[in-house]
């Protein structure tokens, strides 16, 4: 097996030195980083890790707790992005991740802190998951460094979606749209549920809107079949709405065939606007109104601050870190201003062709 030591002798350099080099430390020069590296590719060098692990006294894997509630697992849309901007990041440090087996501890086998604590893992991100149990409660306040997505502990680092904000354009895009009559369904209850309903109310009464209590209604997300059934009730009101908010693009989906069903079109006789922003969104027809959330960056905010907070503890603050999304116009909610048909009709020719 090839070692540093001989890697120096090849290259005419300390031990330290080509230590260094293939550590990317700064104080090295260019051209000797790129001999040292050179001549170790070409020797077939590859680093012991059971010897770095010791000397660093870190694995170089960080955990993943990822546990939706309906088991969509990685098919998740908005989930799958964000989890791929975090794999990338944390890889890019040269750290691997694994997902914490979650069947362990529903199943009383082990909690998910010994489950940590066995495996290692040098820092967990929690990105989704009942965060209200207390099996999650003991994981955040066990001494692992941590980071959680959309959700907010005393003392542990956070990056959370402006869902504030987000619901806040959203509303006031449709009311700019000349919709007055507006109803929201809403999400099961959580963190981010709250604050997307909460902002709901609040820029609801900012723009002047009365909102009848009957327009307010819940479905769990992704649930296309509780959407359906909420969007039949809501249609079947004496004072219907002319637009639907719904908690995700996912259950819009449901709200749709709802439409569809009752002999009425999306957006000639109601409208619609989801929540997230995935994909599939922008490849229906009419193409969806959602508030579209930065995966992307969501992802690597997460792996970048577990990633300090592993490698400089002292250092790195404990803060939450908001994202900003935006809305993405798409096709499904009109202009219902008079003499706004024309200008409708044009906009329903657009189709949407960014990516998530």
């Amino acid at each position: 097996m090839v070692s540093m030591k001989d890697i120096s002798a090849v290259c005419g350099v300390s031990v330290a030195t080509v230590s260094k080099a293939l550590n990317d430390q700064s104080d090295i020069g260019k051209e000797t980083k790129r001999r040292i590296r050179q001549a170790a590719e070409e020797m077939g060098y590859f680093p012991n890790t059971a010897a770095k692990m010791l000397k660093t006294n870190r694995s170089y894997n960080v955990g993943v707790l990822f546990n939706h509630e309906d088991y969509s697992g990685l098919t998740h849309d908005y989930y799958a992005f964000v989890l791929d901007s975090l794999k990338r990041t944390v890889e890019e440090k040269g750290y691997d991740i694994t997902f914490i087996n979650t069947y362990k501890a529903r199943t009383g086998r082990t909690s998910y802190l010994e489950h940590c604590r066995s495996r290692g893992f040098d820092g967990i991100a929690i990105v989704c998951t009942d965060f209200y149990s207390p099996e999650i409660l003991q994981l955040v306040m066990g001494g692992i460094p941590t980071v959680t997505l959309d959700h907010l502990f005393n003392n542990v680092c956070a990056v959370m979606s402006n869902n504030v904000k987000g619901m806040e354009d959203l509303l006031t895009y449709v009311y700019n749209k000349g919709h007055r009559k507006v109803a929201y369904i809403h999400g099961a209850d959580s963190a981010v549920t709250q604050s997307r309903l909460a902002s709901f109310y609040r820029t609801a009464g900012q723009l002047g809107l009365s909102i009848p209590d009957e327009y307010i209604r819940m479905s769990p997300y992704r649930d296309t079949k509780s959407a359906y059934r909420e969007t039949m009730w809501l249609l079947n009101l004496k004072e219907p709405p002319t637009c639907i908010l719904y908690p995700d693009d996912f259950s819009a989906f449901g709200g749709y065939n709802a439409i569809q069903a009752r002999g009425l079109r999306v957006p000639d006789d109601i409208s619609v606007a989801g929540y997230d922003g995935i994909r599939i969104a922008r490849h229906i027809e009419p193409t969806l109104t959602t508030l579209r959330q930065d995966t992307a960056e969501l992802g690597r905010r997460v792996g970048e601050k577990l990633i300090n907070l592993i490698e400089h503890p002292k250092t790195t603050l404990i803060e939450t870190i908001v994202v900003e999304g935006h809305v993405f116009e798409g096709n499904s909610v009109a202009d219902i201003h008079e003499g706004a048909e024309d200008t409708a009709a044009k906009r329903r020719k657009h189709v949407g062709t960014d990516s998530i």
